[in-house]
């Protein structure tokens, strides 16, 4: 990333009380040679489901959650990264569109349950999970690996650009999304895992040539993965380069924000770095 960018990030984040500089997202098929990534794992695709050849004990026992990488990246300002043979979790490789569609053991179990396995009770029903998933359908991976990594590290232009925090510097983001877009629909903040906040819902605005940030994380079972009440707010590239080149035009330069930045330090103070 050059440098005036940077500059210009870190003067952005500074201005939002951001102690932690956003990440980047992007696809490339060149396979990452360091970085947080899950293991290999088999295919969790409808097709094998269906012909019976998917050993879903060991694909659950190598389970690891997407946005667990993703916070261990955070806090060593590293890289984290996915693949369809290293995906971590089987819902997640549907959400960041490795496999597709979703398949029936995770809608059971992201539903109503699955025998001896219980469930997450995130859906009345598999039917009507069924019919969420069909109709979210994520954008299918743009390259054979996905990577998230810190944006000041970044040689290439990400997708998009996520943003990590508490609702009193979140109001900033808020309201400078609708600023630099005039749009009263530039921030969304729609139902899925916490990867889907992250990664689907915004590849698929972006997708629709619709600039429009995602706020997410409210997934209970990747809660964990965040800080205390903490939240992601991700937006494609385009507009994160009009917020960082358009801020001080903002609210953010007025005496009202100043007044918000206190309760900003006392949120700070009070949560630190707490999980």
């Amino acid at each position: 990333m050059n440098t005036r960018t940077v500059d210009r990030m870190k003067q952005l984040c500074s201005r939002l009380g951001l102690s932690e500089l956003p990440m980047g997202v992007y696809f490339t098929d060149r396979e990452p040679e360091s970085g947080f990534t899950p293991q290999v794992l088999e295919s969790p695709s409808r097709e094998r489901e269906q012909r019976g050849e998917v050993d879903w004990p060991a694909v659950f026992q190598g389970f690891s959650c997407v946005m667990g990488h993703v916070w261990r990246a955070r806090r060593k300002r590293s890289r984290a990264w996915f693949s369809a043979e290293q995906y971590g979790c089987p819902g997640g490789s549907f959400w960041l569109g490795f496999h597709k569609p979703q398949t029936e053991a995770i809608i059971h179990y992201v539903s109503t349950g699955i025998p001896g396995l219980g469930g997450e009770l995130y859906c009345e029903s598999p039917d009507r999970l069924r019919q969420a998933f069909e109709t979210i359908d994520p954008e299918p991976a743009a390259g054979g690996y996905c990577i998230v990594e810190p944006l000041e590290l970044m040689d290439t232009t990400p997708d998009l650009v996520v943003f990590f925090a508490r609702p009193e510097a979140m109001s900033g983001l808020h309201q400078l999304a609708f600023f630099v877009t005039n749009d009263l629909h530039a921030v969304v903040s729609e139902w899925g895992a916490a990867c889907s906040g992250m990664f689907t819902w915004p590849l698929k605005y972006k997708a629709m040539g619709k600039e429009v940030a995602v706020i997410g994380g409210w997934d209970p079972s990747a809660r964990k993965f965040f800080k205390a009440d903490e939240l992601a707010f991700t937006v494609p590239w385009s507009m994160f380069e009009k917020m960082a080149a358009r801020y001080d035009e903002s609210f953010l330069s007025t005496k009202t924000w100043k007044k918000q930045m206190h309760k900003i330090d006392l949120s700070n103070r009070t949560w630190g770095n707490r999980a």
